[in-house]
């Protein structure tokens, strides 16, 4: 196994970025100017955004990555990020993957009405547009936003096929990163993912992508509300496993003292 082979990436997790949080929400939101903080910092620390397609080819071993990469990831796709997130990720010039609930396009959040009696407006078509024009993508995330492993394996084949045949013939192009809605899957749900012709599909398992992740349930990053950016680096760091934490430091200790 090569050394490009034994990268490991944090993936981010954000849901919504607004300058208004709901009570109910606000575990799940982080105001535009903690965002613009957070990519800052990744800009100044060297990081360097790059895509889904990107860790699958490098994990595959078809291409290396960059020396500190990181991916961005947005589920359920609200507008607010459209309007609040995507300028910053554009200045920066970071890639991000929105997921976005394929049957709600251009509707409002139906299932948090039910679960918190909210309303948030999602993604329009031509904000998707927008999103991809500026060099971001989209993937898919179901297309009612329901919980996978509560639902007939025919009902999950539906969300997943349907979702994905919905974006790609707007969008014009392949569509095959997923997020699971509510981080829920199973093995019937992954095994219906691959069939659907998913290459990669995010969980919420915390952590570090790690050299041996499932591509169909890589681990990630939740970035919560009231994070100062000294406690973004911190969490960033904090998710490294051990054995993570080790080959990172045996890589520093290597430029300092140089090759035996």
């Amino acid at each position: 196994m090569t050394r490009a082979s034994r990268v490991s990436v944090p993936i981010l997790m954000y849901h919504q970025i607004t300058p208004a949080p709901d009570p109910s929400f606000r575990k799940y939101a982080v105001t535009p100017g903690a965002f613009r903080d957070q990519m800052g910092w990744l800009k100044g620390a060297g990081y360097t955004a790059v895509g889904l397609e990107a860790l699958h080819d490098h994990r595959v071993g078809r291409a290396p990555l960059p020396r500190r990469p990181v991916i961005i990831t947005f589920d359920d796709g609200f507008q607010d990020c459209v309007d609040h997130a995507a300028p910053v990720l554009v200045a920066n010039r970071f890639t991000a993957t929105f997921y976005v609930v394929a049957g709600l396009i251009g509707q409002k959040s139906r299932w948090l009405a039910e679960e918190r009696g909210i309303d948030l407006p999602m993604m329009s078509w031509s904000s998707i547009q927008q999103v991809e024009a500026a060099g971001l993508s989209c993937g898919a995330h179901g297309m009612s936003h329901a919980k996978l492993t509560m639902v007939t394996p025919e009902v999950c084949r539906k969300e997943l096929q349907q979702s994905r045949a919905a974006l790609e013939d707007r969008l014009g192009h392949e569509v095959r990163d997923l997020a699971y809605p509510y981080g829920a899957y199973d093995e019937t749900v992954r095994a219906i993912a691959v069939e659907s012709g998913y290459r990669t599909a995010c969980s919420v398992r915390p952590g570090w992508s790690p050299p041996d992740d499932d591509l169909m349930a890589l681990r990630r990053i939740h970035v919560q509300e009231g994070r100062s950016v000294a406690d973004f680096a911190h969490a960033l760091r904090r998710h490294r496993t051990p054995a993570q934490l080790l080959r990172a430091g045996a890589r520093v200790l290597r430029s300092k003292v140089g090759p035996a």
